[in-house]
């Protein structure tokens, strides 16, 4: 369950005309949900779920949730019924019209480099999926090489990674079909650009290729039903994959009573091919760590873990060059720290410490080249890239073009590298580096035209308290020269989790919420990674309460700043962020006129038995433990909903493909808030069809889908044309 910058660039709204609107009370009432109450007594406490049978059929335990005849009829009825409200709101043509060239902005992607080829991804103008190009030499001619509407003309394919061979004569590549998440592994011939038909099913990722092109060592599932069946494998390319040799897999419930709350199994080679790297994930940010012969596996079929860092709370990984690991972790550093492990002597007590912690930064990726290492950082929510040589000593700092999130893609066997740099005021850019000169000034790659002018709006990054005395910073954008007069219609959008950090990045989208008078804030909340792993902790658990804190003082401080008031505030997430929008409205209703609710958990007390949420146990706990009960369901936004509560205007969303949130929870969560609602205003649900979480989803549904919430808010926050022009 990620963040999503996703979130971000593809679901921020945009308004247009102001004017008053149609009240609520005047639309048709939604269709009827149903209830039947079931009894359920946790831990001494009764609840009556008086919607339990929106889960759909839970009579096996090994696929709860699945759907029945009376569920698909609801959620047709449901979402014919919100096609009728937002398609027929005065001036949505318009709305598209102005959004449409904001949507069709191209991107693209660093490029991977192997050899003298140069491979990226990249999307223009009105394509749905992005498609994969390679170069010969970095300013060579774009040849394109994948292009998935030749796959499937519908638009739902999407080609969701590639990896080419260490020659760059061949690209291994998955593709999913309608957000499933269920990638098959395909290979190309980059040369004759002839489609292999091989292929491995079931979920790959983290793929890497021997140094030879002769196989692929990678991660999927055992069982594709099964999220916790992972397995790295490894298998010749041509091989029949029955032939694949199990490296590592997931542990079985017998072997381990924490299968549950781990994600289990990943792993990888280095470039030489000699060493494996293993390891298995404790908790949502936390992992064991292993190297192994590679070829004393491939010889004997056995696999010799040695110990890298096992059986600590802290997060270990890094990049192999030679027999030395640059090994980024936490240990004993919440902000993370770089050392050199020589992997034929690996003993902690033989670690050379290259990069220290820093107190006033979280180290948030290390990449290596072949004579620097390059360590991203985060203060203050924006970017920074110091480079260092392979003893650490510091070389300088690369030059941003301001204050941002910025990236960095480098190989091992050359010292050029590409920076990606994104901001709300400033488009998003791939820059070629020497990473030998960090001061020299970045040499521009590619850059998507943008029909806006970024200078336009100003970024502010302000400050305020929260419970427990917290500092919690906020950016806040909007059209420079703005008069603050406290009725300006403002997006408030928060994630909170997982140790995700919400950070500047550019969406032409906004433009249009500029120019019409709108206010973009992001806070950055307790449970993200801006501040490390103590600021993880802080909203994670039993402290989860921070979090919601931190958005509701966000709103507060938007409101008694003379930014906006209660009529004019939309609060906005998806996912993690739709949990924490549910928790809002439960809490806060009286803060807010409208939300969007994207995606989300929204039952907390049952959401570990559907698809993979038990990975999320060690973030929120679960139900079926009396301690981690008392504290989930004060805030469990569905067991809440109080009756007789005013609450704000509401869309949520589902996406019926979800590998990772089951769309029950915005199915119940809607059904309670009609039944409980005083305030007449709309509540709306839309189970997406031909979707999932939100990854791979196609321009011509993501611009729907963008108009959908627009017309909305827009609605809601009284920015429509009267309804009688």
């Amino acid at each position: 369950m990620k963040s999503n910058a996703w979130m971000m660039s593809s679901l921020i709204v945009c308004v247009g005309l102001a004017a008053p609107l149609v009240v609520a009370g005047e639309l048709p009432a939604p269709p009827p949900t149903r209830q039947q109450p079931v009894k359920e007594n946790l831990f001494g406490i009764e609840y009556i779920d008086n919607f339990q049978w929106l889960e759909g059929d839970n009579s096996d335990p090994k696929n709860m949730g699945k759907e029945t005849p009376e569920v698909v009829a609801w959620t047709d009825a449901q979402n014919a019924y919100t096609r009728s409200v937002l398609d027929s709101l005065p001036g949505r043509k318009a709305v598209e019209e102005k959004i449409r060239p904001l949507m069709e902005v191209g991107s693209i992607s660093s490029p991977t480099m192997r050899g003298n080829r140069y491979f990226f991804s990249k999307r223009e103008a009105s394509q749905n999926q992005p498609r994969v190009y390679y170069r010969d030499g970095y300013k060579g001619e774009s040849k394109l090489l994948l292009d998935p509407a030749t796959i499937d003309s519908s638009g739902l394919v999407t080609i969701t990674w590639y990896v080419p061979s260490r020659d760059g004569k061949q690209l291994a590549y998955g593709t999913y079909r309608a957000g499933d998440e269920n990638a098959t592994l395909h290979i190309i011939d980059v040369d004759t650009g002839k489609k292999s038909d091989f292929s491995i099913p079931n979920k790959v990722s983290s793929v890497d290729w021997l140094p030879d092109g002769s196989g692929l060592v990678y991660r999927n599932l055992s069982d594709p039903n099964n999220p916790y069946s992972g397995q790295v494998m490894y298998l010749g390319v041509g091989e029949d994959v029955a032939k694949a040799r199990t490296i590592f897999r997931q542990f079985t419930p017998e072997e381990n009573a924490k299968l549950a709350t781990t994600y289990g199994p990943g792993g990888g080679i280095d470039r030489d091919g000699k060493w494996l790297q293993l390891s298995y994930s404790t908790d949502t940010r936390n992992n064991d760590l292993w190297v192994a012969d590679f070829a004393e596996f491939m010889k004997t079929g056995k696999v010799n873990k040695i110990d890298i860092l096992t059986r600590e709370k802290a997060s270990a990984g890094g990049d192999i060059i030679g027999d030395t690991m640059f090994l980024q972790t936490t240990l004993d550093a919440p902000n993370g720290r770089v050392f050199a492990v020589d992997l034929k002597n690996p003993a902690r007590s033989n670690w050379k410490e290259i990069i220290p912690e820093r107190k006033d930064a979280n180290l948030t990726g290390v990449a290596v080249s072949k004579n620097r290492i390059a360590a991203t950082y985060l203060k203050n929510a924006s970017s920074s890239i110091e480079i260092f040589d392979h003893a650490g000593k510091p070389m300088g700092s690369l030059k941003l073009p301001g204050i941002g999130s910025a990236g960095i893609a480098t190989d091992e066997d050359r010292d050029e590298a590409y920076l990606s740099f994104s901001s709300y005021n400033y488009p998003t850019s791939i820059f070629r580096v020497d990473l030998t000169r960090p001061d020299a000034e970045p040499e521009l790659w590619e850059r998507p035209a943008v029909p806006v002018d970024p200078s336009t709006v100003e970024v502010k990054q302000e400050w305020f308290s929260s419970s427990g005395g917290a500092r919690i910073p906020m950016f806040i954008v909007h059209k420079k020269g703005l008069k603050l007069d406290g009725n300006n219609p403002t997006i408030l959008y928060g994630y909170g989790g997982f140790m995700q950090s919400m950070t500047p990045g550019f969406s032409a989208t906004n433009f249009q919420w500029f120019d019409q008078g709108g206010v973009y804030a992001v806070a950055n909340l307790r449970g993200g990674g801006e501040f490390g792993t103590a600021w993880h902790e802080a909203g994670k658990l039993g402290q989860k309460q921070n979090t919601w804190d931190d958005f509701q003082a966000a709103a507060e401080y938007l409101i008694n700043s003379g930014y906006t008031n209660p009529k004019k505030l939309a609060v906005m997430g998806g996912s993690q962020g739709g949990l924490l929008v549910g928790s809002f409205v439960t809490q806060r209703p009286d803060l807010c006129r409208a939300a969007l609710c994207l995606v989300p958990l929204n039952d907390m007390l049952r959401y570990q038995n559907f698809l993979m949420a038990r990975y999320w146990v060690p973030e929120y706990g679960s139900a079926e433990n009396k301690e981690q009960f008392e504290f989930i369901r004060k805030y469990s936004p569905y067991q809440n909903v109080k009756k007789g509560t005013a609450y704000p205007a509401v869309l949520v969303t589902a996406g019926e493909h979800d590998a990772r949130v089951h769309p029950l929870h915005a199915r119940k969560f809607v059904a309670a808030l009609r039944d409980a609602t005083s305030s007449g205003l709309p509540i709306l649900y839309w189970g997406d069809k031909d979707a999932g979480h939100g990854q791979g989803k196609p321009l011509n549904l993501r611009m729907r889908d963008l108009v959908d919430q627009r017309m909305f808010l827009m609605w809601q926050l009284g920015m429509l044309p009267d309804a009688s022009n």
